[in-house]
């Protein structure tokens, strides 16, 4: 009997002992996913060394040289000359980087939108319609928080962030859901504005719609099983590539080196068009696989043939972004007494020039 005593004492001695320890166990693994979630993507092997955009790869080019009138305008006096959209308007209710896109400089926005649209739906991807802001959730669980949370506009009442890009509100569709590998692939689509506070952002690459506070974009993302991310990269950038070459414009793609990839990017393709009166390339999109960063974040799962749960892979790429995709439009299409549009535009335009 005092032996069966005993082991009772040390028995509710040892029960004593596991909250404490339990506690401690929990504070350690919170640590520990602090720490996890500071450290960004492994590149891919893919991905040149490097720190700087002077040490990114061209990997192809596309597209004709635009033959230019005399003395070419830049899209913010084309804008002007033209009443397409108006600057001033935009700093005087808001601020600057928030345009004011007035009669045909705002139907073509709106034609682009839904060119943009098209083209991708016919390539297989649903379209959405999501939120224009965001939990905290969901901004970790693309990566934009903690890392970019200085470039968000935070809602400070409801705690909620405006969207950087449709790629959020897009991929946590899918936070804590485990697909069935029948759905794969899933690829999605979405027009909405964005918003970036840009901070930092000041000088003569800044002018015009060559850097805002407020722009509409149309996006792509997939999600996808992981033996077959990477060619559903190629496929994204063979998109956005084709749909460069209907707006007759002349473009190059480059893989990012390590050092100017995201915190999130496993490997990323920019593409950047000419900009003929500026004389200078202006990036309109970039396509990056996420590869398990995103999907380990968000929990985004499917169970393999063994019944084994994996973690997905997720892309996503510009389809495009608006403003510099605009300017270069304007800008390259110019003639001396009007603006010439690419064929695919004439039907969404209603117009063949402006």
């Amino acid at each position: 009997m005092a032996k069966a005593e005993e082991k009772k004492q040390e028995v509710s001695s040892l029960k004593a002992e596991i909250p404490p320890l339990q506690e401690k166990l929990n504070q350690l693994d919170h640590q520990l996913q602090e720490l996890l979630v500071s450290l960004p993507n492994l590149p891919a092997k893919e991905v040149p060394p490097g720190r700087t955009p002077a040490d990114n790869v061209v990997i192809r080019d596309g597209g004709e040289i635009p033959k230019l009138p005399e003395n070419p305008l830049p899209h913010w006096d084309l804008a002007k000359k033209y009443n397409l959209i108006d600057f001033e308007l935009g700093n005087k209710i808001t601020g600057s980087g928030f345009p004011v896109y007035i009669h045909k400089g705002a139907r073509l926005q709106r034609a682009l939108i839904q060119y943009f649209l098209d083209f991708n739906t016919k390539a297989g991807f649903t379209e959405y319609q999501p939120p224009l802001m965001v939990n905290e959730a969901s901004g970790f669980g693309t990566g934009q928080l903690p890392d970019k949370e200085a470039q968000m506009y935070f809602v400070t009442e409801d705690k909620y962030y405006l969207i950087p890009t449709s790629e959020v509100p897009l991929t946590n569709i899918y936070r804590d859901v485990i697909v069935k590998e029948s759905e794969l692939p899933i690829r999605m689509t979405a027009y909405t504005p964005c918003f970036r506070r840009e901070a930092g952002s000041y000088g003569k690459d800044v002018r015009g719609l060559n850097r805002l506070h407020q722009f509409d974009k149309v996006e792509i993302v997939q999600i996808v099983h992981p033996d077959k991310s990477y060619a559903a990269l190629d496929e994204m950038v063979l998109h956005v590539e084709q749909l460069l070459k209907s707006l007759n414009l002349q473009y190059r793609i480059l893989r990012l080196c390590g050092g100017d990839m995201s915190f999130a990017s496993a490997i990323t393709y920019d593409f950047e068009v000419f900009s003929a009166a500026q004389a200078k390339w202006l990036e309109v999109s970039s396509v990056t696989n996420f590869e398990t960063f995103q999907t380990n974040r968000m929990k985004i799962r499917f169970k393999d043939v063994q019944g084994k749960m994996q973690l997905l892979h997720s892309l996503n790429g510009s389809s495009l972004a608006l403003p510099r995709i605009l300017a270069c439009l304007l800008e390259n299409h110019q003639q001396p007494d009007f603006i010439d549009l690419p064929e695919v535009m004439h039907a969404y335009f209603g117009a063949d020039r402006i």
